[in-house]
C-alpha cells in the first residue's frame, strides 16, 4: 500500500498539468487575436476639394491668361485640363498647377480642371469670355423731316456682337432700345441703328444719347456717343439739295446783273 502512494501522487501531478497548459494556450489564441496588428485601413478616400481661380474671366479677343488649379488633397495622383483654347507654358507646386491660355478668340469657353485623390476624380469649372469694348460710338446729328427726327447711330469695332444692346436717350429717358441677340458672328463687327422719333414741341433742345451695352455674364461693359441736340429746323438730304441749287442759282443771277450793269457802265463811258 506504502508503494502505491507515490504514484497516486504523480498521476494527481499530471492530471492538475493538463488543464493547466489548455488555459494557456487559450489565452495565449486570446491575446494574439486582441493585440495583434490592426486591420488594413479602408480604401474609401477622405473627401476633398478641386478649385481653380479665376472662376470667371473676360479678355480682350486675342489675349492670353493665366488659370491656377489646386486642391486639399495631401498626395494628388494627377492633374489635367480640358479645353479647346490654345494651351502655353505650365507651373507646378505639391497642390496645384497653372496653365497658360494662349489666344483666346472664342466668345465664351468652358476650361475643366480634374485632380486624382486615392482613386477619386473630382473637377471644377471656370469660364473665360472674350470681348472688346467698342472703339467709338457715334450718334449722327438728328434730321428732321416733316415732323419726324431720323437718328442714327454707329458702334464700331464691338465684339460679341450677340451680347450688345443699342439704347437712345432723350435726356435721362430710354426712347429705343435694341438687342442684337440674333447676331452670331465670332469676329469684330460694327453696327448701325436707326431709329424715326416723332417730334414734339417739348423735344426742341433736348439731347440725345445712344449707348452701347455689352452684358457678359455679370460683366457690364458702357459706352455712349457725345450728345445731339434736338433743333426746331434741321437740314434733311433733300433740304441741303434744294439749298445749294438755290444758292447757286441766287449767285449765277447775280453775276449776270452784275455784268450786264458793268457793260451798260462801259458804253456809256465810251459814248461819253
Amino acid at each position: 500500500m506504502g508503494s502505491l502512494l507515490p504514484l497516486f501522487l504523480l498521476l494527481l501531478l499530471a492530471a492538475s498539468y493538463q488543464p493547466t497548459g489548455s488555459r494557456r494556450r487559450r489565452w495565449g489564441t486570446r491575446t494574439q487575436g486582441t493585440g495583434g496588428r490592426s486591420p488594413a485601413p479602408s480604401e474609401t478616400s477622405a473627401p476633398f476639394w478641386v478649385r481653380i481661380s479665376p472662376e470667371f474671366k473676360a479678355v480682350r479677343p486675342g489675349d492670353s491668361l493665366w488659370l491656377n488649379c489646386s486642391s486639399s488633397c495631401p498626395l494628388p495622383e494627377g492633374f489635367s485640363l480640358r479645353t479647346v483654347l490654345p494651351r502655353g507654358e505650365t507651373l507646378s507646386g505639391p497642390r496645384w498647377v497653372s496653365y497658360q491660355l494662349l489666344d483666346v478668340r472664342a466668345w465664351s469657353s468652358d476650361v475643366q480642371c480634374f485632380v486624382t485623390c486615392a482613386g477619386e476624380t473630382r473637377e471644377a469649372t471656370a469660364r473665360i469670355t472674350a470681348y472688346k469694348q467698342p472703339r467709338s460710338v457715334i450718334l449722327e446729328p438728328p434730321v428732321l423731316v416733316g415732323d419726324e427726327y431720323t437718328l442714327r447711330c454707329h458702334v464700331t469695332h464691338v465684339f460679341p456682337v450677340g451680347f450688345l444692346v443699342v439704347t437712345l436717350r432723350r435726356g435721362g429717358q430710354v426712347i429705343y432700345s435694341e438687342s442684337l441677340e440674333r447676331y452670331t458672328s465670332v469676329d469684330l463687327a460694327n453696327v448701325t441703328m436707326t431709329h424715326t422719333l416723332h417730334a414734339r414741341p417739348s423735344d426742341f433742345g433736348q439731347p440725345v444719347t445712344c449707348h452701347a451695352h455689352l452684358n457678359l455674364d455679370g460683366l457690364v461693359v458702357l459706352s455712349s456717343s457725345a450728345p445731339m441736340t434736338l433743333t426746331a429746323f434741321a437740314w434733311s438730304p433733300a433740304s441741303k439739295a434744294l439749298a445749294s441749287t438755290s444758292i447757286a442759282v441766287f449767285v449765277v443771277i447775280h453775276l449776270v446783273v452784275g455784268a450786264l450793269y458793268l457793260r451798260k457802265c462801259l458804253l456809256m463811258q465810251s459814248r461819253a
